[in-house]
């Protein structure tokens, strides 16, 4: 069969890779057509890649509105390709504002659309439940909670756990030994707090200065910003500058928490990433002011770290603000670092994450639901 997949992000590369090669699994004749990334392109070939998303990566209302006429241009790019393809599947991963409206315009069509990974919609923009109904026919989901709020929508979805579970499996079986990894990086010995900043430069921009001021108190500590390949040096360095124990690594995420005694994380996959991986974290997040005082009214949930969404309790402390109070949050990270207060009651509830989340092998088991449903 032929599966068209859609992806516009990091992460969606990532996820779209496993999916891809669980597909392969229990379709040997599958065949595919993607935007994606280098790590899709390793399951089928860059032949079959339309677009990579460093092309149609825009975030935030200032860059989305100054690429509008970029983004409907490789939207009608992008459908012309399917057309021509004749996929038997549509499989849309995420990337909601783009997605939906490939979703729509299949559904008209009578191509069949899943979307796996559904949008955040239970945080925010719930209108958007509306279209995944109409337009979807079948919605994958990678969080327990979810089940419960989409059957409460109309939408009956399915889950089959967490891929990241998957992903750091493999990491592990990969993982160095410390000294080794000290050694590659540049590292000493003393301990390491994980700084992961996000993937996107304005997240980065926004954050990691936050992170920087929390990482001069610790002169104790090396602090390891876990950056991103696709991001230049030149923006982490001109942040980082003149704090003598905060290091970079760069596309070595895992490996960097697996050898910490504790992260501060930004809001997103992170978040759970960290959890998973049973390092303790402190998650900080600077907004705008006007956001910091408009949140209670357009966020829907009380929490924005994906560890305290699903368990529904805050479990990781957030800080989400504008100004940050740095001496709370260096009050915070010591009660998580080794001896601290709070470190042994959060891997606990780390312990209880795990369980909830599933398993490994989520992976094949969507896709072989995806291929089997197909069959049907």
């Amino acid at each position: 069969m032929r599966y068209y997949i859609v992806v516009g992000e990091p992460s969606g590369d990532l996820h779209g890779s496993k999916l891809m090669r669980g597909i392969a699994k229990s379709d040997p004749e599958a065949e595919f057509r993607f935007t994606g990334g280098d790590r899709m392109a390793e399951i089928a070939t860059r032949d079959a890649m339309l677009y990579h998303y460093t092309e149609m990566s825009f975030f935030g209302f200032v860059q989305v509105a100054l690429n509008l006429r970029t983004i409907f241009r490789q939207m009608d790019i992008v459908k012309a390709d399917i057309e021509r393809f004749q996929p038997d599947v549509i499989i849309l991963i995420d990337y909601p504002a783009f997605n939906l409206r490939i979703a729509k315009w299949a559904k008209a069509r009578g191509i069949r659309v899943y979307y796996y990974i559904a949008p955040k919609v239970w945080a925010w923009k719930e209108r958007r439940v509306k279209a995944l109904r109409k337009y979807v026919d079948r919605l994958y989901t990678i969080f327990p909670f979810e089940t419960e709020y989409f059957r409460g929508h109309g939408i009956e979805p399915t889950f089959c756990g967490n891929p990241l579970v998957d992903d750091i499996a493999e990491c592990r079986k990969r993982m160095p030994q410390r000294e080794a990894f000290l050694a590659d990086n540049s590292l000493d010995e003393r301990p390491i707090v994980a700084l992961l900043a996000g993937s996107r430069r304005s997240e980065i921009e926004a954050n990691l200065p936050d992170m920087v001021a929390i990482a001069q108190r610790f002169p104790n500590l090396q602090f390891v910003v876990t950056a991103v390949g696709w991001i230049d040096r030149s923006l982490y360095d001109s942040i980082t500058a003149g704090a003598e124990n905060v290091k970079y690594v760069v596309d070595r995420t895992q490996q960097t928490l697996a050898m910490a005694d504790a992260a501060i994380v930004t809001s997103g996959t992170a978040t759970l990433e960290t959890a998973l991986m049973g390092v303790p974290e402190v998650v900080i997040y600077h907004v705008p002011w006007l956001y910091e005082k408009l949140k209670p009214y357009f966020l829907r949930i009380p929490y924005i770290s994906l560890v305290n969404i699903n368990l529904g309790r805050e479990a990781v402390r957030e800080i989400v603000v504008a100004r940050l109070d740095v001496d709370d949050a260096c009050q915070e990270l010591r009660s998580i670092l080794k001896g601290g207060s709070k470190r042994q009651r959060m891997l606990d509830d780390f312990q209880e994450l795990r369980a909830m989340i599933g398993a490994e092998g989520a992976s094949d088991r969507f896709a072989t639901d995806i291929v089997n449903s197909l069959k049907r």
